[in-house]
């Protein structure tokens, strides 16, 4: 049994946290980030809880021998995650989640995707479900100060009770609007793609919509509904993510915030350390002087 305890203070840094685990983060909203990771591995099963302050873009996928049992302390639901489910969304502020990983072998199948596919990123609610995410936040807590002699055999116990809880959770039936989030969910996943390959390409919306093959309209309602902003506000918001990692990598003398600015299509400087400030309340001055220490 060990406990690992991750204190971040940059999104990107959360990301690279999660062992076995193909992450993307970027901050979403204005404030100086702060995340906690707790990393707890138990004969075999893995269990991670994560804080965060500011609203985070999330792109993840899971480790591809493993099902996922993901309780979202907000919505009081479990979502179930394989190496299938790559997906892209924006946390709420202050999000809060537990996570218990269990290895197919510990599972007992040799189908993973076939025997839980119907229910893969599906809410599913009980009470059970609520009381044992709180439980377990609570037992975690307290390993991080001390072994507990309960923890031993708590892999086993964990595997138990995440498939009691699956067993009793209600799935409800795709709705209309379920339905219809699902398909804007694809449109802003193949945009996600196509501005992950350019990293430093400034596309303008008409181009986002032709990557989508979709519309102009149903481009912009698709990230309204699950990206919470328009889709060029998006753009600009994950290039000064991009930004801000080269700034705070930046090792060798030469490297200017000019250089990094124009890196990423941020022509006009004043407005770009305007911009940067909004977000990560320092201006890319001086996050570059930091990197630099």
């Amino acid at each position: 049994m060990s406990v690992k305890v991750f204190e971040t203070v940059a999104a990107d840094q959360q990301g690279t946290s999660y062992a076995g685990w193909s992450l993307h983060y970027a901050q979403m909203s204005s404030g100086q980030f702060k995340g906690r990771l707790v990393e707890a591995e138990l004969g075999g099963v893995q269990v991670y809880e994560e804080h965060m302050n500011t609203r985070i873009e999330q792109y993840y996928k899971a480790p591809s021998d493993a099902l996922v049992f993901s309780f979202d302390m907000a919505d009081r639901a479990l979502y179930l995650l394989d190496a299938s489910t790559q997906n892209l969304w924006i946390t709420p502020e202050n999000y809060r989640e537990i996570a218990v990983v269990i290895r197919q072998d510990s599972l007992g199948t040799r189908h993973l995707h076939r025997t839980f596919e119907d229910l893969l990123l599906t809410p599913l609610k009980s009470p059970h479900g609520a009381l044992f995410s709180g439980w377990l936040s609570t037992m975690l807590t307290r390993m991080t100060h001390a072994d507990t002699a309960e923890s031993i055999h708590l892999g086993d116990q964990l595997i138990e009770d995440c498939l009691y809880v699956l067993e009793q959770s209600q799935c409800s039936p795709l709705s209309g609007r379920n339905l219809r989030v699902r398909d804007q969910r694809k449109i802003v996943q193949r945009v996600f793609e196509q501005v992950s390959a350019y990293p430093t390409e400034n596309f303008s919306v008409v181009q986002l919509a032709e990557t989508a093959d979709t519309s102009f309209q149903q481009l912009r309602k698709a990230f309204n509904e699950c990206v919470g902003m328009a889709p060029t506000a998006w753009l600009r918001t994950r290039r000064l993510n991009l930004a801000r990692q080269d700034l705070l990598s930046a090792r060798r003398e030469g490297t200017n915030v000019a250089e990094v600015a124009m890196r990423y299509s941020f022509w006009h400087l004043g407005r770009f350390a305007e911009t940067y400030r909004s977000l990560f309340l320092e201006y890319p001055s001086q996050t570059l002087a930091r990197s630099s220490r």
